[in-house]
């Protein structure tokens, strides 16, 4: 049996990237790089699921549910996650336990 924990982290855009319409190239490539950043952590059996409200407000979030050794091996993770990293979102992370999948 595994001792592995799970934690899940929530993100929000950054109020000043509500507006899509003021987005980059640059912004564009963070959220390329945060999609191919949960690919790997999928891959490498760490990611349970990734996704996000189909909204574009103030109310969006997404979610991020790990399956990892403990809580700083989560927070590594979510601080490395490039949409976190170049600060396009905030994060949030919260022990979890899935109760029905």
């Amino acid at each position: 049996m595994s001792d592995n924990k799970e934690f899940i982290y929530v993100l929000r855009l950054k109020p000043a990237f509500l507006d899509r319409s003021i987005w980059t190239e640059k912004e564009d490539k963070i959220v390329e790089e945060h999609f191919q950043y949960l690919l790997q952590l999928k891959e490498e059996g760490e990611l349970i699921l990734a996704g996000r409200t189909q909204t574009f407000d103030e109310k969006t979030f997404g979610i991020v549910i790990l399956r990892v050794d403990n809580e700083l091996e989560a927070t590594l993770i979510m601080e490395q996650d490039p949409a976190v990293a170049n600060q396009l979102m905030t994060s949030e992370l919260f022990p979890y336990s899935i109760a029905v999948m």
